[in-house]
């Protein structure tokens, strides 16, 4: 690998210039988006560097017997001669590709994250021209296909009565009140449990690290590791229970998986929730905008066709997008690819808080992965990801979408409805986080995707319940 050159990119195909250090270039076009670069640099200007490199060098080099400086040339090139051929080389290199790229068409240089590297092993002798070549990515040339008449299928869905009933009914779920039961209670499902727990040996003696204390979850989800809600039911305060429990080989914990354990268990704490009544009270607890039941009804009505519109909308933009990727074509660099996906590791362990490399190995261990197998399985959607945001960019750019200062202010006023901020404060959050690019970008990208529906062939689809969509598109 060489170093990256100050000025990036490729010129006409050869020329030479009085200063220039190189006689000729090429630039060769390879697959995926990249490119070979050869170029020829005369014995006279090599020869120029080697010459230069060595007074730069006899005038810092120190050697016994020698004044600092005056070390003869014949002297460094005995002791040193194989290293100063290889060090001008890497000089001539540098300064050849820094020449070679430095009026180059945009589209014709190096990515960012894209090193040009050495083709080969090119021979060295400052008896004759240097001719090398190197390799590197370049932005990926996007051809986009007729995107009028794209087939979108748009799913007939209707907000049923029971829709309106299951989010009431999370909002009693979040406003109830968790009370102690006595001492006589019975733990039943939908009580909330605290139990002790731990594996039991075949010696009868506690498994180490599988000991757990306090541990509080609701009986009848699931939401506890070895699946006991059906072995706690009945169960008293205080009481311990031996539990044994065998596991299938596809259990999704994969230490449990295909094993049988013997289980001790206390509980020692029972609650259960007392749900509040469905009434303009409830209403008014939720928010002090309502005052009764029927308007937390109309609200909830309005939340729900906002959710159907907004994932309607991601259904079609889908659909679009698949439509636009099927008829473009877009060869995407190894190293954008790469990119990509150490970006993605990195917000795993930003997000996961591993601060090692070994704490992410052996969350993926527990998963039955390894960092490798992982991002395999991300390639995929990484590649998609990325030909999506170039064909987007340039049908943006092909169809000079912008963005005004009016185009601002509506989406502002949009947030803000959605919201409880103001105008003003949303306008100020945006600045804060310095997201104001990102929103220009994304305005220009709704108005695209707008034009592009607007000339697609759209036609009902099947019926769909609320739920079912909402699932399918999670």
């Amino acid at each position: 690998m060489i170093g990256p050159p100050k000025a990036a990119g490729c010129g006409p195909s050869s020329y030479r210039e009085e200063s220039s250090v190189i006689a000729s270039k090429n630039i060769e076009r390879l697959p995926r988006s990249s490119v070979k670069l050869s170029i020829t640099v005369p014995s006279s200007e090599a020869r120029k560097e080697y010459d230069a490199m060595l007074k730069e060098y006899s005038r810092s080099v120190r050697i016994d017997g020698f004044r600092a400086g005056h070390v003869p040339v014949p002297v460094l090139e005995r002791k040193f001669g194989d290293s100063l051929r290889l060090d001008a080389m890497g000089r001539i290199l540098e300064k050849a590709v820094e020449e070679a790229l430095k009026d180059a068409d945009a589209r014709e240089r190096p990515l960012a994250y894209s090193t040009p590297a050495l083709d080969g092993e090119p021979e060295f002798s400052l008896d004759k021209d240097f001719s090398f070549a190197v390799d590197y990515d370049v932005f990926p040339f996007v051809e986009i296909g007729d995107w009028k008449g794209i087939e979108v299928e748009k799913p007939t869905v209707e907000i049923a009565p029971e829709d309106e009933a299951r989010e009431l009914e999370d909002i009693r779920e979040r406003n109830a009140i968790v009370m102690e039961r006595d001492a006589s209670a019975s733990a039943a499902k939908g009580d909330i449990a605290t139990v002790d727990f731990r594996e039991i040996g075949v010696d009868g003696q506690a498994v180490a690290s599988t000991e757990r204390e306090d541990f509080t979850f609701e009986i009848g989800t699931g939401y506890d590791i070895y699946k006991i809600d059906d072995e706690i039911v009945g169960m008293k305060r205080d009481e311990e229970r031996t539990i044994e429990k065998s596991y299938p080989e596809g259990f999704e914990n994969r230490e449990l998986a295909g094993r049988s354990v013997k289980l001790l268990v206390k509980l020692s704490k029972i609650k259960e929730k007392r749900l509040p009544a469905l009434d303009d009270d409830l209403a008014q607890d939720v928010s002090e905008k309502y005052k009764t039941l029927d308007d937390l009804k109309a609200d909830l009505r309005g939340h729900l066709e906002k959710r159907l519109s907004d994932k309607l909308k991601q259904l079609e933009e889908k659909a679009l997008i698949d439509g636009l990727l099927a008829r473009s074509a877009v060869e995407l660099p190894a190293s954008m690819v790469a990119a990509e996906l150490a970006m993605r590791l990195e917000n795993l362990k930003r997000q996961m808080a591993f601060d090692t490399e070994d704490k992410l190995d052996r969350f993926l261990s527990y998963s039955g992965k390894t960092r490798e197998a992982l991002i395999e399985d991300w390639r995929p959607s990484a590649e998609r990801s990325i030909r999506t945001r170039l064909v987007i960019e340039k049908l943006v750019e092909e169809g000079g979408y912008s963005c005004s200062e009016s185009d601002l202010e509506a989406e502002f006023s949009r947030q803000a409805g959605e919201s409880s901020l103001s105008i003003d404060e949303v306008k100020a959050e945006h600045e804060k986080r310095g997201s104001m690019d990102y929103l220009r970008d994304r305005i220009k990208e709704d108005k695209m995707m707008a034009d592009l529906l607007a000339a697609a062939t759209v036609k009902a689809g099947p019926r769909r319940t609320y739920m079912d969509l909402l699932k399918d598109s999670e």
